[in-house]
């Protein structure tokens, strides 16, 4: 990548890091200003009482607390008590209707026993201690004592012993009866009524009516008793399965002219749709948002491997890219608040990750694609609540790493709309797994929309992509892989110029091009660069043709009839002469200094000894190609192949060993003359390299067949 002029005046002015710190620092700023408008709050402009100037709906789910408390109070006192049956309550009231007329028949009969010679009634005091006999019988559990009064006991000790056994089966009877009926506890104090209103019914010598009553009262309880526990936890299991009370969203609040009843003001003020008062909080989570961003890519960059001018412009271009693809969001943002529903999904999403791909690299293009998908978030969510929008987020997600995955090869503009479409496929397979998964209703044309909205993504990714690749790849000298290939068309004009007036050097320059570019993969460099760098290299040999060996073809040798140093003068400025050319056609500048440096400062050693030779006095300097020396791996490379090549060719049948030998004391060669003294070039990738050609020239040179020459005919 080329710096930018802009940025070296820059780069004049400020230091490297100081450069870096500021430009993330605009950078955040631009993404505060972008979002600052999608997280500002937004009310409605409506009053309590007034009528509504149109539909308002709810822009998210709201669950109306006042109306689901009323609900769940009402499930709570729909349900009843339970009640729990006591086992065998009739039968013992009857037991203690029975025991109690047994005492009174008990003591009557000691009472008896005890005066069987006296026929006269017993008198008051007889009965006085009867009557205490009685009581001390009474069961103290049941307060007998209390509840029948002495005037009632002395009313049964002074009956007979068939009246008694008639107050016994009229109390046990009506008793009984009205206890099948189901006696609650707080219903006690109505059966109790019940039964005397029974046992009235009935007649009795003296007072024994009342003594019944009395009994009854006492003897009657309830057969079934109220259970807290479960009515409790019955009431607990009503109000759980209450339902909460909640408007959906998209959900009506008010309808277009009706009134805003109090009810309705105050569901609008719980969705913050009516609240004027000024919060910090949306504006410091933005903040905290775009921190986290440019932490992110500041780490990210950071830790990148390669050196600082190439870091920056880097950074540039990618800030550049997604500040463009920001305001490409706001625009489709602000489409979507002039009702334009669901227009968001037209949004080029996959863009951003498609052209830096091609431009940088695929880690680069990932760690954007992840950005703006959160970005995306924020600039589609709904005005009035602030929530972000996980569905447009999930969608740019998708769709950004579909278009990073899908361009695999990025050689040419073809292959970019082929990834657009494949990028338009993922787009329709995500949005009818949102629309189903929502389970929201569309209609038949809504879900045409959609996939026509997918579809104009995907080709609209792969439309943006292609438009701006051009723009880019001038602005910042950016040799991208497509335009590597564009360059390498034999329609070229320089390389047909040296097709037409040096087909030799053409020869050479390809055969060069398949030695450099397998050499470069064999240590990870870029191959494609050193392929079309090899078609230029020696472009400037077109302007004398004649004076290169290879283009002589069986013609004398021009270098026989001149000087030593003019031979020399030709021959070096093939470096300049090329590069001059290079320039003339504005052709990238990675291919420029590939020309210029592919013979870095080596020595030209044949016109040097030739001068030597003729006695004359010469500086070895004076016959060393201008330079630079290479300052990439791919030139160093480049060099030792041009070199391998021209040697390989001028022996007739090289051996594998032969090969092997040559190339190794060239490697050697330039080694010892310090021609890698300038590039990352290392000893490893260096043996690398030797290895791979030697692949790559024993495959061309590789022994062949003789096949024997037809006999003649009748030998």
């Amino acid at each position: 990548m080329r710096t930018h002029p802009l940025l070296n005046k820059i780069r004049s002015i400020l230091s490297y890091r100081l450069f870096t710190n500021l430009l993330f620092i605009l950078l955040g700023l631009i993404v505060f200003g972008v979002l600052y408008g999608n997280v500002k709050p937004k009310t409605l402009d409506i009053h309590l009482y007034e009528e509504a100037q149109t539909t308002i709906r709810a822009p998210k789910k709201f669950v109306d607390a006042e109306a689901t408390e009323k609900k769940k109070e009402e499930a709570e006192r729909e349900v009843g008590k339970v009640y729990t049956p006591k086992e065998g309550a009739i039968d013992n009231s009857n037991a203690l209707v029975h025991s109690l007329i047994e005492s009174v028949k008990e003591v009557k009969k000691q009472s008896e026993e005890k005066d069987r010679d006296n026929l006269k009634p017993p008198s008051k005091k007889e009965l006085t201690e009867q009557l205490n006999q009685l009581k001390e019988k009474l069961p103290k559990e049941n307060d007998a004592a209390d509840t029948l009064k002495d005037d009632r006991l002395l009313t049964m000790l002074e009956a007979s012993g068939e009246d008694l056994d008639r107050v016994e089966t009229v109390v046990s009877t009506q008793m009984q009866v009205i206890m099948e009926d189901h006696v609650k506890e707080e219903d006690l104090k109505e059966a109790r009524l019940e039964l005397e209103q029974r046992i009235s019914k009935f007649s009795f010598n003296g007072n024994l009516l009342q003594v019944a009553i009395d009994l009854g009262n006492l003897a009657l309880e309830p057969t079934e008793y109220y259970d807290k526990e479960k009515t409790e936890e019955l009431k607990k299991q009503a109000v759980a399965n209450v339902r909460s009370v909640e408007i959906i969203e998209g959900g009506v609040i008010v309808e277009d002219g009706e009134l805003v009843t109090p009810k309705k003001y105050e569901i609008l003020k719980a969705l913050g749709m009516v609240d004027n008062s000024f919060s910090v909080k949306p504006f410091l989570g933005l903040a905290i948002f775009v921190i986290v961003i440019i932490g992110s890519l500041y780490y990210f960059f950071y830790t990148l491997q390669i050196t600082e001018e190439r870091k920056q412009n880097y950074l540039l271009l990618t800030s550049i890219i997604f500040v463009i693809s920001l305001l490409i969001m706001k625009i489709v943002g602000l489409l979507e608040q002039l009702q334009f529903n669901d227009i968001a999904y037209i949004l080029p999403a996959a863009f951003s990750g498609m052209i830096l791909r091609i431009l940088l690299n695929e880690r680069i293009a990932m760690m954007m694609v992840f950005i703006l998908s959160a970005c995306s978030s924020v600039i589609f969510h709904h005005p009035f609540t602030g929530a972000i929008d996980f569905e447009i987020a999930i969608y740019t997600l998708f769709s950004g790493v579909a278009g990073v995955l899908f361009l695999v090869s990025k050689n040419q503009r073809s292959n970019i709309l082929r990834a657009g479409l494949f990028v338009a496929l993922v787009n329709v397979l995500v949005l009818a797994f949102l629309i189903l998964l929502s389970g929201t209703s569309y209609t038949n044309t809504e879900y045409l929309y959609y996939f026509i909205f997918a579809l104009i993504s995907g080709v609209g990714s792969s439309i943006f992509t292609i438009g701006f690749l051009p723009f880019f790849e001038a602005g910042f000298g950016i040799l991208s892989s497509m335009r590597l290939m564009e360059l390498s068309r034999p329609t070229q004009p320089l390389l047909k110029k040296l097709l037409t007036e040096a087909p030799g050097t053409y020869h050479h320059s390809v055969m060069v091009a398949n030695l450099a570019e397998s050499a470069c993969e064999a240590i990870g460099a870029n191959g494609l660069l050193a392929r079309v760098g090899c078609y230029y290299h020696d472009v400037g040999k077109s302007k004398r043709p004649q004076f290169f060996i290879e283009n002589q073809m069986n013609r004398k040798n021009p270098h026989d009839r001149v000087s030593p140093e003019t031979s020399r003068d030709v021959i070096i400025s093939h470096t300049t002469d090329g590069a001059d050319m290079l320039r003339k056609h504005k052709l990238p500048k990675e291919i420029i200094d590939i020309a210029e440096q592919h013979h870095g400062t080596t020595l030209l050693k044949f016109f040097y000894y030739k001068a030597k030779e003729q006695g004359k006095a010469v500086k070895e300097e004076e016959y060393r190609y201008p330079g630079p020396k290479p300052q990439t791996i791919e030139a160093a490379i480049i060099s030792i192949s041009d070199s391998v090549e021209a040697a390989v060719r001028s022996k007739s049948s090289p051996t594998q060993e032969e090969i092997k030998n040559l190339i190794h004391s060239i490697v050697q060669d330039r080694l010892q003359d310090g021609q890698f003294n300038e590039c990352d070039i290392t000893l490893k990738q260096l043996e690398q390299v030797k290895r791979a050609l030697c692949e790559t020239l024993n495959g061309i040179f590789h022994p062949r067949i003789e096949y024997p020459e037809e006999q003649a005919k009748g030998e």
